[in-house]
């Protein structure tokens, strides 16, 4: 039986005056969200709105507006000099939703967008000013998956894994990096400490060079070779619950089913 879904806001959008347009929360420059505001702010100066504001008609007053979903835009709009933005009108009063299943652009989503600007003609420049970020962090993103093998790319791409964490990667050789990538992938841990612990529990043969370091800032040697065995240790145990927990859980069915 088909069940037909039915859209969340109006198909035709309309623009508004900003002043029938009633925010439901304030943005001040102590918000933690003040740092995207002005990558926003930015974009909007050099390309324009390019996700409309989502508002919902206020029953007791025609004309009026609450803004449900866009608040660092109409803000950044503010702020511009604006007077009017582009809106979809929403069907029903619900926040929660537009900000709760939000999907966030992973590093290396970020990277390939970025490198396909820059190969369709867009100067590092003109993104770093469009996105109010430093020149030298858009040219070193440019740089990210030097060095990582294509199957930890695919592993890790909707990810969040920070770039940090995954240069960390380059410190070891291509079968190591997809281990590593699917540990992480397993554990669902993608920390800057996880990776590192990896790479410390890496054997010097699987790592470029050849030869693992044994000085690590506020560690002694004793301490790092125990970190290293427990890490193998830990490492192999893990791999050992992991495949124990697929025939247990086909064993647990077959004995339910029977």
């Amino acid at each position: 039986m088909s069940t037909r879904v039915q859209t969340a806001f109006e198909m035709t959008g309309v623009t508004l005056p900003l002043t029938a347009i009633c925010p439901i929360r304030q943005i001040k420059p102590a918000d933690h969200l003040f740092g995207k505001y002005k990558s926003v702010l930015a974009s909007i100066r050099e390309v324009g709105v390019i996700e409309p504001l989502i508002v919902y008609p206020q029953k007791d007053k025609a004309g009026a507006y609450l803004l449900l979903d866009g608040h660092l835009r109409y803000k950044a709009v503010q702020e511009l000099g604006r007077t009017e933005a582009f809106c979809l009108v929403a069907k029903e009063d619900d926040a929660f939703t537009y900000n709760d299943k939000v999907n966030r652009l992973s590093v290396i989503q970020e990277h390939a967008m970025i490198t396909r600007a820059v190969e369709q003609g867009v100067t590092p420049e003109q993104i770093a000013k469009a996105l109010d970020l430093d020149l030298a962090k858009i040219k070193a993103g440019l740089n990210l998956l030097d060095g990582i093998h294509a199957e930890v790319v695919e592993l890790l791409k909707d990810k969040p894994i920070s770039g940090p964490a995954l240069r960390l990667f380059r410190k070891a050789k291509a079968v190591r990096q997809i281990d590593m990538a699917q540990l992480m992938v397993s554990s669902n841990n993608f920390t800057r400490s996880y990776a590192e612990a990896l790479i410390v529990g890496t054997p010097a043969d699987q790592l470029v060079g050849g030869q693992k370091s044994k000085k690590v800032p506020g560690i002694s040697e004793t301490e790092f070779a125990r970190m290293e065995k427990e890490m193998e240790i830990l490492e192999r145990d893990y791999r050992l619950h992991q495949d124990r927990f697929g025939e247990n859980s086909l064993h647990l069915n077959a004995t339910s089913d029977t």
